[in-house]
């Protein structure tokens, strides 16, 4: 509702309800349920403000959550310690492929959300590529969540036999005499499956933890919660963390 809905419908003036407003505080309830096993993301509304939140894959309840400009190490680090201080039993995170967070993590079974990993391949492959080298790869990675590991991690090592000599060349550049690889972004989208793969199958290592391959459950959470802040885009910043708190406390907790 809109401050000047909430005047008609409490017969109180505007400013009445933004005071009231004003003085709301978070209330942060800590789950009964102490045996977790965790997803963690980000996400954003324009540049510079960012919800972080770590949310029990099994219950679908937020367990923690910050404010963030962008998404770190720390502060990922800083909620999961938060959940050790109160009693949390972590048995596995998912989580996207920020760099430096698997080592910080590697305590725990760590898994890469795949579509995650999926989006990062799109991302240096592009939809459409030319390239049949880069249109056999995207295939691959499209088929990343109905995978069995043994069977992908084959069909990733016969297209490398089959295209390692392509993702060798090198182009001179005239004006430095320099080579360099001539295709970057494919090489890139290779060595980021290559160099993610052990984190890609954690799910499948650890059956009995029931963790989730992907992310997929909090974007979902993430869209939920968007949809409802949207009808209230122009509000400040302050009163967007109030909205969120309550709302999270009241759904989510």
């Amino acid at each position: 509702m809109t401050l000047s809905e909430l005047s008609s419908k409490y017969r109180k003036s505007v400013s009445t309800i933004q005071r009231r407003l004003s003085l709301m505080r978070r209330v942060h309830v800590v789950s009964k349920h102490k045996d977790v096993t965790v997803q963690m993301d980000t996400t954003y509304w324009g540049r510079n403000f960012g919800l972080m939140v770590i949310r029990d894959a099994v219950r679908g309840k937020i367990l923690w959550h910050k404010y963030v400009r962008h998404e770190t190490v720390a502060d990922y680090l800083e909620g999961v310690d938060w959940l050790e201080k109160n009693d949390f039993t972590v048995y596995g995170i998912v989580c996207d492929g920020l760099r430096g967070l698997f080592q910080a993590l590697s305590r725990y079974p760590v898994q890469m959300c795949q579509v995650h990993q999926q989006r990062i391949v799109r991302t240096y492959l592009t939809q459409n590529p030319e390239l049949e080298a880069s249109r056999e790869l995207l295939a691959l990675s499209r088929r990343l969540t109905v995978s069995e590991k043994d069977a992908f991690m084959e069909a990733l090592s016969t297209w490398n036999r089959k295209w390692s000599w392509f993702l060798s060349e090198r182009s001179v550049e005239k004006a430095t005499g320099k080579t360099h690889f001539t295709h970057k972004t494919l090489r890139s989208a290779y060595l980021s499956l290559k160099r993610n793969m052990p984190y890609l199958w954690t799910y499948q290592d650890y059956p009995n933890l029931g963790i989730p391959n992907t992310n997929n459950a909090l974007e979902g959470t993430f869209t939920d919660i968007k949809s409802k802040l949207r009808a209230h885009s122009g509000i400040k910043k302050a009163n967007r963390i109030r909205f969120l708190d309550e709302y999270i406390s009241r759904h989510y907790y």
